[in-house]
């Protein structure tokens, strides 16, 4: 029965026109930064950066280094944006449309309820963080030969792979992308379940994601980091580093799994203590 109603509500979600709004506007934002990158002066910096290890450029200016390069920026920035519009409407939306009265008349608990709900918030973001991966892959591949990549983020590291090596850790590194969209869901969710519209639960859960990413980069809070969701977002990152620190990896994914059960459990305790079918 569990898989059924999943289906049900899998069905209901990916059958809303504002589910598909963060795919279309990932293919255009990864078109743009694919023409930037082909033409603008992306490789003169990278040029720059490689000449002083004594690299040539022309060897890593591959489909995989182009997909990184828009990669990075759209996991910071509109990941957790397309996210959290979904998960604040999980719960919210049928809430404002009443249809939560006709579901929880029937035989049915309200944790029975949530969790389906929250699973397909889960599933979601997955198919999300997949489709933003495999569509960067492939529109890179269009305009850049398959050869060796180099990894650079500004401050954190700085890798170079083979082109098969590369790609086996791109693939990877969605695990690991999948659990941090799953976690800004699950805050989402979690404010989708008080009584409020779906727009303010989206607004507040950006707005604990931008105040974690605000406080992180302060220096005085420098010794908190763990303490920020945004900091061990960036452990999928982590996967690229040679050799690669599994330790905090794991740390990191145990804090987001942590919050993600935390938030739910939050989310459940509030929903079930509401007044809905009065």
């Amino acid at each position: 029965m569990f898989l059924a109603q999943l289906r049900n509500e899998l069905l209901k979600l990916f059958g809303k026109k504002r589910t598909y709004i963060g795919f279309g506007v990932f293919i255009l934002a990864q078109a743009g930064m694919m023409l930037l990158f082909r033409y603008g002066h992306v490789q003169d910096q990278l040029r720059r950066l490689l000449s002083g290890g004594g690299y040539r450029v022309e060897d890593y200016i591959s489909a995989l280094t182009a997909a990184m390069f828009m990669l990075i920026p759209q996991i910071a920035l509109l990941m957790p944006l397309y996210a959290t519009l979904v998960g604040g409407d999980i719960v919210a939306k049928e809430s404002e449309d009443g249809t939560l009265r006709m579901i929880l008349s029937r035989p049915i608990s309200r944790f029975r309820l949530l969790l389906v709900k929250w699973s397909a918030g889960i599933v979601f973001a997955i198919v999300l963080v997949l489709v933003l991966g495999a569509t960067a892959l492939a529109a890179a591949s269009l305009l850049f030969p398959w050869k060796a990549m180099i990894v650079v983020s500004p401050g954190r590291m700085f890798s170079v792979l083979s082109s098969g090596e590369g790609l086996s850790r791109y693939m990877f590194s969605h695990l690991f992308l999948a659990m941090n969209a799953g976690a800004v869901v699950s805050v989402a969710f979690m404010f989708s379940c008080f009584n409020m519209k779906p727009a303010a639960a989206t607004i507040l859960a950006l707005s604990y994601l931008l105040v974690s990413m605000v406080m992180e980069n302060l220096q005085f809070f420098s010794s908190y980091d763990d303490w920020f969701i945004t900091h061990h977002f960036k452990c999928w990152q982590l996967v690229f580093q040679n050799p690669i620190p599994w330790g905090q990896i794991v740390h990191s994914e145990i804090i987001l799994v942590a919050l993600s059960v935390a938030v739910f459990v939050i989310g459940y305790l509030v929903f079930r203590a509401r007044d809905i079918k009065s």
